[in-house]
């Protein structure tokens, strides 16, 4: 998989793009009618229970403002919060911390709700399953959301459309499943090679031949169930489909190696945050 790379260079960049977005053209005209000389002490503080992510961002963002800004952490990233903790201390010049405050808290309160929803199922399995993620990722934002999946205790899945041969339902419905394997399998130059299986039939068709993962999709706990028992000798097996926190109990009960979840990157509420003055 495509090495995920989470550096100050990148955080830097990006919290750049979203300070442009935030101040242009004409920056914070209501935070510049406050005096700058005045220097004031502010909390962050989670307003809700959370795993704490995305501190470099904040930092990074009132940084970007005004280098004189301290930002001091008082929750270690990855760090799980009840509501009312305080996570960071930030000191500097009102208007410039006023003007870097919703930035800020927006990085932490996205990257933390992935991290927090992430850890939610990797509790519930208790280590029956790893937990994935997807490519059902913001454009653009990919790196920080897996970032925030690998803190939460999940696994990343394949970064982008070459890391490894996927072949899916709509592949199949545009050939047969048995080439498309055979094709991967001659093409594969140490890619690894996934087949989604949305039947035991499609299953059986396939046995035999050197790929490395079977994926079941959208598929009962009992028809999982069977597939698993024909496929778990051979081959490392993964369901997909539709997984909420009320079921990953049940299909992690399965017996199968990996869960891929869409719903932990695209659909993660964000954690509520607050500077208290």
């Amino acid at each position: 998989m495509a090495k995920i790379k989470l550096s100050n260079y990148y955080i830097k960049n990006i919290v750049k793009r979203a300070l442009n977005e935030d101040l242009y053209p004409n920056g914070d005209i209501t935070s510049g009618l406050v005096k700058n000389t005045k220097i004031i002490k502010v909390k962050l503080i989670s307003n809700q229970q959370a795993m704490i992510a995305g501190l470099e961002f904040a930092k990074q963002t009132f940084k970007l403002i005004d280098t004189k800004i301290k930002f001091i952490i008082k929750r270690k990233e990855g760090s799980l919060v009840k509501k009312n903790n305080v996570v960071a201390i930030i000191e500097g010049k009102a208007e410039n911390i006023l003007i870097g405050e919703r930035v800020a808290l927006n990085f932490m309160s996205h990257i933390s709700g992935i991290a927090t929803k992430t850890n939610q199922f990797v509790k519930l399995v208790n280590k029956k399953s790893k937990i994935c993620c997807t490519r059902k990722t913001i454009p653009t934002l990919r790196v920080i959301q897996k970032y925030a999946v690998k803190l939460g205790g999940g696994t990343n899945h394949r970064f982008n459309l070459s890391d490894e041969f996927l072949i899916k339902d709509n592949h199949i419905a545009s050939s047969d499943i048995k080439t498309l394997v055979n094709l991967a399998i001659k093409n594969k130059k140490g890619k690894k090679i996934t087949v989604e299986v949305d039947n035991l039939k499609q299953l059986k068709q396939i046995m035999g031949l050197k790929f490395n993962t079977v994926l079941f999709d959208n598929m009962n706990s009992k028809t999982l169930r069977a597939g698993i028992k024909i496929a778990k000798k051979y081959y490392e097996t993964e369901a997909s489909g539709n997984i909420t926190l009320e079921s990953i109990k049940k299909i992690a009960a399965t017996g199968v190696d990996r869960i891929s979840i869409g719903s932990i990157t695209h659909s993660a509420s964000a954690i509520d945050f607050k500077l208290q003055i």
